[in-house]
């Protein structure tokens, strides 16, 4: 049978609804709220860092997290946009960046490792 109705379009958009998300992009920093199951208990883990990477692909649509730990170690996660396990995201503050992908931070160490914030946010942050 031919699957003619079907294109690689409609496939791809297949179950992509409207998750009330903030708009956020890359070199912004976010907080994840994330379903975790422990057992049959069921708890909220925040997790916060910089956007380092956001790839469109419609239901496989993925962002990925960097943020430093402890002992300066740094933690990488990869979200699925459109998981169920996302209970929110809350945005902090808007990066002053020039790429779409931020692979270089991994490279880099103490405050050079950091995004830094637009002048509106700047701005707002001293009360001028």
């Amino acid at each position: 049978m031919k699957a003619s109705k079907y294109t690689k379009e409609t496939i791809m958009n297949v179950g992509v609804v409207d998750r009330g998300f903030p708009n956020f992009r890359v070199g912004d920093a976010i907080i994840v709220a994330q379903k975790i199951k422990e057992g049959d208990k069921e708890r909220l883990q925040m997790f916060e860092g910089d956007v380092i990477a956001y790839r469109h692909h419609g239901i496989a649509t993925t962002f990925t997290i960097r943020r430093i730990g402890a002992n300066n170690v740094a933690i990488e996660r990869i979200f699925p946009y459109y998981s169920p396990l996302i209970e929110s995201i809350k945005f902090v503050h808007r990066g002053k960046v020039r790429r779409a992908k931020l692979f270089y931070m991994r490279n880099r160490i103490g405050r050079a490792a950091r995004v830094k914030k637009t002048q509106e946010e700047q701005r707002s942050a001293t009360g001028a």
